[in-house]
């Protein structure tokens, strides 16, 4: 059975990713890119849906030990596990070098002292564990191929296959290194090159180096921001600039629940909010990658605006759902694909104009077709913004005027404004003066309940919705104003866990909610950072001190977190690592930083 979700490690190529648990084990990697078929799918699964375990011996029906201790290699994503056993400890390293070729899964076992039993299993099944391959040898290499697909092991050590799985056993001593290698190649194709994991090893950490060094935050909370900037980097897909929510799909928000979607597409939402963390963080050329893989994606067509697309701009998401995979812990469906790709979601427009204005504002290269960009998205909420919407959450119930929605429509009109008004493009100021108003006015009127002194998740609604808790940040209101104070109180209230983290909204539990789903989930934790950050702007800074490092608390040893946090059972949920987790947590440790709260 597959571990816990805070258990594993990610690593990758930024064009996948794998994650190793701490026993040893691959559970998941999809190849050649984040959004192709999985060939270890055991994360959703069993052990017979592929995995690739390498670790200490053990005896025969043994369960598999994790290890003693485990890091990356200093600021990388370089991952070290260490097993003492009672022979002798060993290190096993794993890394995916940044590709220029096949991408490649490398693990180098290293002897630290004694003389330690060693077995590598490595069971590849395609195509999400359906399909098991004709694995054979091919010049001394071992290649497994099914379809349009090939990997190929290399490796110095003995191999031998078993069950459809392929062995290898041998014995490591003080200073011995033995190298494993997997790499992907068409199944057309001629094989790929034989790797060098040891000069791999070292331009990999040398990637990494270079790549943190260009960060400009040197405040107290560094080794969070470090760790979860490199966690963006490795879910941006390289060749064209996009950026993935998470690295897997199905990773469920209530254990054994439905709520199990795929996040291995660009959100335009999470993106946006991701290259602004990245800019105001030193990284100019992520920004610029993205803006150009955006204005890919929209070209032709920015009328139509979907809310996610594919890694390299792709429209069509459809959703299918595994039948023949269980579910992480039995949580089923298991979902590709995504069918909120289609749904209306006004607040996109308002993220994609807040991080065009962002990267224009902090220097980025004039782009014209950016700027046009921008002129046509207002075009089009001037028509629709009274319309509702899916909102935020991506509901799949029936639409309904979102607050959040009409208040993201807000932001796009006043950041283009302000773009007019720098004298870089020419528009209608008076027009959407007057447009910026009527939005304002109408969210304030329709929005808000006087007698309790909030905001509300729609028009004419009662419940509250985490997302408000943006109005302060993005301008809206200022955080002086009693109607954000009192909507920050209102949250707190209603929509805080028994440990103080936050709800996006509630949930009805065995009845469909407004999100149109049974079942509850965990704390979003976004939405908690999102808390912190309003309690400093509202001057109540040791307390969004307290919160925040209490978040922090939640990270796994290696400094990752899923998208929410499930406080019946203390352990993370949802999709892993996730980005709209990561990018608060660089924006609240910034604000905490400039605000002097924190107390060493």
């Amino acid at each position: 059975m597959a571990g816990r979700i805070e258990d594993y490690a990610l690593i990758g190529d930024m064009q996948t990713a794998a994650l190793v648990c701490r026993d040893g084990t691959a559970d998941w990697l999809c190849l050649p890119r984040f959004d192709s078929h999985a060939v270890f799918a055991g994360l959703l699964g069993t052990e017979e849906h592929g995995f690739w375990r390498l670790s200490p011996a053990r005896p025969e029906g043994a369960e598999p030990l994790p290890a003693d201790r485990r890091r990356y290699r200093g600021d990388s994503l370089i991952l070290e596990s260490e097993w003492d056993t009672p022979r002798g400890t060993v290190r096993v390293t794993d890394f995916m070098p940044p590709r220029d070729g096949a991408p490649q899964l490398i693990r180098i076992v290293e002897g630290v002292s004694g003389r330690v039993p060693m077995r590598s299993e490595l069971r590849m099944r395609f195509s999400y564990g359906r399909v098991t391959p004709w694995v054979h040898k091919v010049d001394g290499r071992t290649v497994a191929v099914a379809g349009p697909d090939s990997v190929w092991l290399d490796t110095q050590a003995d191999t031998y296959g078993e069950n459809l799985t392929t062995y290898s056993d041998f014995t490591v001593g003080p200073g011995d290194r033995v190298a494993f290698t997997i790499s992907w190649q068409p199944s057309h194709r001629e094989p790929p090159a034989l790797p060098d994991p040891e000069g791999s090893l070292e331009a990999t950490e040398l990637f990494w180096r270079e790549w943190v060094d260009q960060c400009t935050y040197h405040g107290p909370y560094r080794e969070a921001v470090v760790r979860s900037l490199i966690t963006l980097k490795a879910l941006t897909y390289a060749p064209t600039g996009g950026i993935v929510a998470a690295p897997t799909t199905s990773l469920p928000e209530e254990i054994g629940g439905v709520r199990n979607w795929d996040y291995r597409y660009t959100w335009l939402r999470d993106a946006a909010i991701t290259l602004s963390s990245l800019l105001r963080t030193g990284y100019r050329e992520e920004a610029r990658a993205w803006r150009e893989w955006l204005l890919r994606a929209v070209a032709g067509d920015p009328e139509n605006l979907q809310i996610m697309y594919g890694i390299a701009g792709e429209r069509e998401l459809g959703e299918a759902e595994l039948d023949w995979l269980p579910g992480y812990e039995n949580s089923a469906p298991v979902r590709v694909g995504n069918g909120a790709a289609n749904q209306l979601q006004l607040d996109v427009y308002g993220e994609v104009t807040e991080a065009l204005h962002l990267a224009h504002m902090t220097g980025l290269t004039r782009n014209d077709y950016a700027m046009g960009l921008q002129l046509k998205l207002i075009e089009y909420l001037e028509k629709h913004w009274e319309e509702p919407d899916e909102g935020i959450w991506e509901v799949r119930g029936p639409r309904r005027h979102f607050v959040h929605s009409k208040v993201m429509a807000w932001v796009a009109v006043d950041r283009t404004i302000k773009l007019v008004e720098s004298g870089d493009v020419e528009g209608p100021l008076e027009r959407w003066y007057e447009l910026r108003d009527d939005i304002h006015r109408d969210v304030c009127e329709r929005g808000y309940d006087k007698e309790r002194n909030t905001f509300t998740q729609s028009y004419g609604s009662k419940e509250l919705d985490a997302s408000l808790l943006l109005i302060p940040q993005m301008g809206f209101l200022p955080p002086d104003d009693k109607r954000v104070i009192g909507t920050i109180e209102a949250i707190q209230r209603e929509l805080s866990t028994e440990d103080g983290f936050i709800l996006r909204y509630p949930t009805e539990g065995e009845e469909a909610g407004v999100d149109g789903l049974e079942g509850d989930e965990g704390a979003f934790l976004a939405c908690s950072f999102w808390m912190a950050d309003d309690l400093a702007m509202i001057g109540r800074v040791d307390e969004a001190r307290r919160l925040f490092e209490k978040l922090l608390s939640l990270r796994n040893d290696l400094g990752l977190l899923a998208e929410e946090w499930d406080s019946r059972l203390q352990r993370q949920v949802g999709n892993f690592p996730q980005a709209f987790s990561h990018v608060p947590l660089i924006d609240t440790a910034l604000r905490l930083t400039a605000s002097g709260a924190y107390v060493g």
